[in-house]
């Protein structure tokens, strides 16, 4: 099988004040010592590792007093040159949203605020010609009405079941534009079923994997970058014909995010080949 990969725009923010000062959600423990120059050393890894994927990755500096500003994929929703800034459900993130939301202004992004709690790319996932939004945890569901008025892509809600699985894209991965890995254990048994009509030749993925944020990964269409503990996932891709590289991001895990946490997709319009 030949896979075609699509060259892509990030925004990734270095996690220079990283930290873990408060709880928000299952996997943060601020008693547990954090190596914040380690954390700096497996993001640079990460961003290298696209670039030398040919992707581009453009940088928003971090600001002083937001630790979580490196996962930038919470700070908004870009799809055709329209960005969605985010309204964050936690009061400890919220100065992060103005912060994004200058940067896309800056960038020439035609920008929409949000009308309700909405965490960006971590609860919304663009997959074809529709978006697959999540809520439970984070975004909440009456944000998804604005999602499809602003982009004009049927929007399909995920209801999500599992608190350590928070945001969508920690329990599901785009792969291409026809299919995608999830874990089913993080999903209701309506959002089960349709990811099974949707998607009937998915990859799922193990309870084992998706613990070590498996599913939070960056796939270009042939190579898909993933935490490296996540070796039966990476051994199931390989087998459908994606190449995998893995990436050791285990002290930005200690907060809940991995490759794709990091990344932000800046869809300016349809990607070039």
């Amino acid at each position: 099988m030949t896979m075609d990969a699509t060259r892509q725009r990030f925004l990734m923010c270095r996690p220079t004040y990283f930290a873990v000062d408060y709880a928000i959600n299952p996997w943060m423990d601020p008693t547990a010592p954090v190596d914040a120059d380690l954390a700096i050393r497996q993001w640079e890894q990460l961003r290298q590792t696209y670039l030398d994927l040919g992707h581009e990755v453009e940088l928003i500096d971090p600001v002083a007093g937001l630790p979580d500003m490196v996962f930038a994929a919470n700070g908004g929703t870009v799809i055709d040159g329209h960005a969605m800034a985010v309204q964050f459900r936690d009061p400890q993130r919220a100065d992060e949203a103005p912060a994004y939301r200058a940067w896309f202004e800056a960038a020439g992004f035609e920008m929409y605020d949000p009308k309700h709690v909405n965490e960006g790319e971590g609860d919304v996932l663009l997959v074809g010609d529709h978006l697959l939004a999540g809520t439970g945890f984070r975004t909440a569901h009456a944000s998804h009405a604005q999602l499809q008025e602003v982009f004009g892509y049927p929007v399909i809600t995920m209801q999500l079941v599992d608190p350590r699985f928070y945001h969508l894209d920690t329990a599901l991965t785009v792969l291409d534009e026809r299919t995608v890995a999830y874990l089913p254990e993080a999903f209701s048994p309506g959002s089960r079923a349709v990811l099974r009509r949707l998607f009937p030749i998915a990859i799922q993925a193990t309870m084992a994997d998706a613990e070590v944020l498996g599913l939070n990964a960056v796939s270009d269409g042939r190579t898909v970058v993933l935490p490296a503990q996540a070796t039966d996932l990476a051994a199931k891709l390989r087998d459908r014909g994606y190449q995998t590289i893995g990436i050791d991001l285990s002290e930005l895990r200690k907060a809940g995010g991995g490759p794709k946490c990091c990344t932000l997709r800046l869809r300016q319009g349809k990607a070039s080949k």
